[in-house]
């Protein structure tokens, strides 16, 4: 994607082909314009569409551009926030709403895949918390009790378990979430646009836009080469965010995420390591994921990002960390390697914003764009078809707000991503 191969990887490589779209010419008029072409956007066009709801979708570069096409393809329920801490932050009514609507997001995501049967190597055997020693484990027990009592399908795996089902001995245990699962995530959104297309929707790449201007009891919004005017206006543009609602961006911290990508492991190695196939991801602060895509790669990843000196530090790292935990992995050679921003709120806790009259939407994903993004563009597609109202939305609206210090606190998320690679050990 735009001859980057550090910015989609894996995803770019074997996804199937986007649909063909062009950039908007010309000024034209529909019922909602969504601004942003990811997870939130298309389901939102998508579930406009199935409802008879004219949309148009105006994506500034391409498809999945943004954290729909670079991130580690985890589908998992709820948030990083323990469960018991959401009702703290938002107050019991919205922080049992998100719960509920978010621990429940990964069947959303498969219904839509099956529904439309898009090709998108789903995955449904959950995903694997790993613990890293004692104090790892305490969290993810605590973690495990406050979502079961909740009914969510969860229980912890002893360390002998775990080592069977991960391929290694280095966990102290993981928390098995039969919700969560794996997919790859350039080629779902790309199926999700196929499915908002044949529906109804309307999508222009290349399209990025500058300005609006309320005209009546609606909006204008203005790009390049056209204009779109439409009663609604559903914002989807998360933490890639420019132009109008720069402000998205503006209020979430970046925290650099890279992947590597080994070549297909083999039939005889693919049965010691992840045998059915979880997402994984463990305890550390600095923490680490690895999965394996349909062809037999192993995805592995962590914080930082693949630039200046960090490209050689975090992959030297990855190397190691993949001889420790996988000796019979033996020295892996990479196939792929890219990087990605996460965008991360003040409080780990996604926002609804009303921007204006008529404009709405969700962001501040924190690392779980695949299911939140999915449910939040319904639930947005529900609001603007007037069957769900503001008050019954899962999240309070919120003023945007710029973080303080946020180019200080990510140049110290990089930085100390490449310390911590570059001098520390993966175990303690």
């Amino acid at each position: 994607m735009y001859n980057d191969p550090r910015s989609h990887g894996l995803w770019e490589k074997t996804a199937p082909p986007p649909p063909q779209t062009r950039a908007l010419e010309g000024d034209v008029t529909t019922d909602v314009v969504i601004v942003g072409g990811g997870f939130t956007g298309l389901s939102a066009a998508l579930h406009l569409a199935e409802r008879g709801i004219k949309c148009i979708v105006l994506e500034g570069k391409e498809i999945g551009f943004g954290g729909a096409g670079r991130n580690v393809g985890l589908i998992n329920g709820g948030m990083w926030v323990m469960p018991k801490e959401l009702p703290n932050v938002l107050g019991p009514v919205y922080g049992d709403r998100l719960l509920d609507l978010l621990g429940n997001a990964p069947f959303l995501v498969r219904e839509i895949i099956e529904k439309h049967e898009i090709a998108c190597e789903l995955e449904k055997n959950g995903t694997l918390h790993c613990a890293v020693g004692e104090s790892g484990l305490t969290e993810i027990r605590e973690r495990c009790d406050q979502w079961a009592a909740r009914g969510a399908p969860v229980r912890i795996l002893s360390a002998e378990e775990t080592a069977r089902r991960v391929g290694t001995s280095g966990y102290t245990g993981a928390l098995l979430d039969e919700r969560a699962g794996t997919l790859q995530p350039l080629a779902y959104v790309r199926g999700l646009a196929n499915a908002a297309l044949k529906a109804g929707a309307i999508i222009h790449t290349a399209s990025p836009v500058h300005a609006t201007e309320q005209n009546g009891e609606g909006w204008t919004v203005r790009t390049d080469r056209g204009s779109v005017s439409a009663g609604w206006i559903i914002v989807a543009t998360e933490a890639y965010s420019q132009g109008p609602w720069k402000i998205i961006r503006e209020e979430q911290v970046y925290l650099p995420y890279f992947n590597f990508a080994t070549r297909p492991l083999g039939d005889n190695l693919a049965k010691s390591v992840l045998p059915g196939r979880e997402g994984c991801w463990d305890t550390k602060e600095i923490l680490s994921s690895f999965r394996m895509d349909k062809a037999g790669r192993l995805v592995f990843g962590s914080v930082g990002a693949l630039r200046n000196t960090g490209a050689s530090v975090h992959r030297a790292w990855a190397k190691r960390s993949l001889k420790r935990l996988f000796p019979q992995l033996g020295d892996v050679e990479f196939e792929c390697e890219w990087y990605g921003q996460i965008g991360m709120t003040d409080n780990a806790v996604p926002r609804f914003h009303r921007f204006a009259k008529n404009v709405v939407g969700f962001c501040g994903y924190n690392g779980r764009g695949i299911a939140p993004g999915t449910t939040f563009g319904k639930t947005l597609a529900a609001h603007v078809a007037g069957e769900i109202s503001e008050s019954d939305l899962p999240l309070p609206v919120s003023e945007p707000k710029a973080q303080s210090l946020r180019a200080l606190k990510e140049a110290y998320y990089e930085a100390g991503a490449q310390v911590a690679h570059f001098a520390g050990e993966r175990f303690r």
